[in-house]
């Protein structure tokens, strides 16, 4: 995802100068060719994230529409105060980057684990919060958050994702995708975890268990017809993230359900245990020791399923 984004940062900032990218010391292989073409609209800020940030709101406030751009925790929780205060009270039009969501880092330990961000950020006011689900996705939401005027917040995997889309498919900020059909449940899925989400439903698809899988890139605001649409016509709500299980895209759908007076609809939320992880790995290890891997997705389902 990270090589969509900068790729399609890139060009936008070609027939745009205004559109500036921003790092906190990091990248510099993603970066590169960036930081070479358009010297006027880059800046490596160091391993300062709050200035960083306020420099951000800056140039902002001036006209800008700038980028920032960090593994994980950086660009988000070191300097969530900036966040707060210099872009989301102003309304800036800076779009806050973060590389390597939920487990992606799991080498290096829980200091860059991203595991609470979603939450964090989705509190704020006037911030959008984008997750996309695959290179596609994270593409077409790099244009979608240069062209929104105020704050967003793109959650980023680190490499390899999959590619579920075809070329063309429709991608709008607050509009979840369908992209497979079922009847029995529905699978809603946000970031990383939408190749595991179809893989899981096609594993219950050969157990005669249909399900529905909708990508849910955008956690704020959220697409509460589609939740609705989903709740309606089948019989059950399954939310997967790699996030923990307080205040991600789970608690965002338990929220919008009780507000809406749905409360009866039946819902399994799948996500990480709200815990530092101690075990060092790689993310498909952390995956499967954490019931996000395709056997751990598709058993918990069909437990939940058992028990109702």
């Amino acid at each position: 995802m990270r090589t969509a984004f900068i790729q399609q940062l890139y060009n936008l900032a070609k027939v745009d100068s205004r559109i500036n990218l921003i790092v906190g010391d990091l990248g510099f292989g993603v970066v590169t060719d960036f930081a070479r073409d358009f010297p006027n609209q880059f800046l490596n800020a160091g391993v300062a994230e709050q200035n960083m940030t306020g420099v951000a709101a800056g140039m902002a406030l001036s006209g800008k529409i700038v980028f920032t751009y960090s593994i994980a925790n950086f660009p988000t929780l070191r300097c969530l105060e900036q966040i707060r205060n210099d872009v989301c009270y102003h309304k800036a039009d800076v779009k806050i980057v973060s590389v390597g969501g939920g487990l992606a880092y799991g080498a290096l330990g829980a200091t860059h684990h991203a595991t609470e961000d979603l939450a964090i950020l989705r509190a704020l006011p006037n911030l959008l919060v984008i997750a996309p689900g695959d290179p596609l996705e994270a593409q077409a939401a790099t244009r979608a958050i240069a062209a929104h005027p105020g704050p967003c917040y793109l959650r980023l995997g680190r490499s390899g994702e999959a590619t579920v889309h075809d070329p063309g498919f429709d991608f709008q900020l607050g509009k979840a995708i369908q992209v497979r059909e079922g009847f029995d449940l529905t699978i809603v899925s946000t970031g990383s975890m939408l190749q595991n989400a179809l893989e899981a439903a096609e594993q219950l698809g050969q157990k005669g268990i249909q399900a529905r899988v909708l990508s849910m890139h955008t956690i704020k605001p959220l697409d509460t017809e589609a939740l609705f649409k989903a709740a309606t016509e089948t019989s059950a709500l399954v939310t997967l993230e790699e996030h923990s299980l307080v205040g991600g895209l789970g608690g965002a759908v338990a929220e919008a359900l009780m507000d809406a007076g749905k409360g009866a609809v039946r819902l399994k939320r799948i996500g990480l245990p709200p815990e530092f992880i101690s075990t060092v790995g790689s993310q498909l290890h952390l995956w499967g020791l954490n019931g996000l891997s395709v056997e751990g997705i598709t058993k918990t389902i069909e437990l939940s399923l058992r028990a109702e």
